[in-house]
């Protein structure tokens, strides 16, 4: 469902907000939590960091090409791109295959998978709520307890890397 400004408006059940959206961030946490450790093995079998990347690309495809292409072309919804949505969906995309790449690389440079995904995926969210709040500026000030939650996460980040098991 979408307001005519095109904002996606969650579904309700019986005047109730679903929770339906947890179970995919629940899939978006697994699948990104054993992303790094199965990307690693990858390239350490194929021996080559381009060749796993071949292989994101490859998945990539069936899943971001392959899955929407039949989803609405069984729902006739092949049409109506607008120009913006399209732009920043590919930037969007290009964005996630150059993390891909950057993580390949780190791979590759000699870091290794408990140590470069948790840095990955401690500092993207620090990073997503200041890219957020320029794109969409809060009508009022944070409460300064944003600014403790980022010191409180760089410092998790930082405990869990230093105790993590050798």
């Amino acid at each position: 469902m979408q307001t005519a400004q095109g904002a996606v408006l969650t579904k309700t059940r019986g005047g109730k907000r679903s929770k339906m959206w947890i179970v995919f961030v629940i899939g978006a946490v697994l699948s990104w939590g054993v992303y790094g450790p199965a990307l690693h093995k990858g390239q350490t079998a194929l021996g080559s960091p381009l060749k796993a990347l071949l292989g994101v690309g490859f998945a990539y495809f069936l899943i971001g090409v392959l899955v929407p292409v039949a989803g609405l072309s069984s729902q006739g919804g092949l049409t109506g791109f607008n120009t913006g949505g399209a732009v920043w969906s590919v930037i969007g995309g290009a964005l996630g295959a150059l993390g891909a790449v950057c993580i390949i690389w780190a791979f590759k440079s000699g870091g290794i998978p408990n140590i470069v995904m948790p840095l990955v995926f401690g500092g993207a969210p620090l990073v997503n709520v200041l890219v957020s709040m320029a794109m969409h500026p809060p009508k009022t000030a944070p409460n300064p307890l944003l600014y403790l939650g980022f010191l409180l996460a760089a410092a998790g980040g930082g405990i869990v890397l230093y105790y993590k098991p050798s």
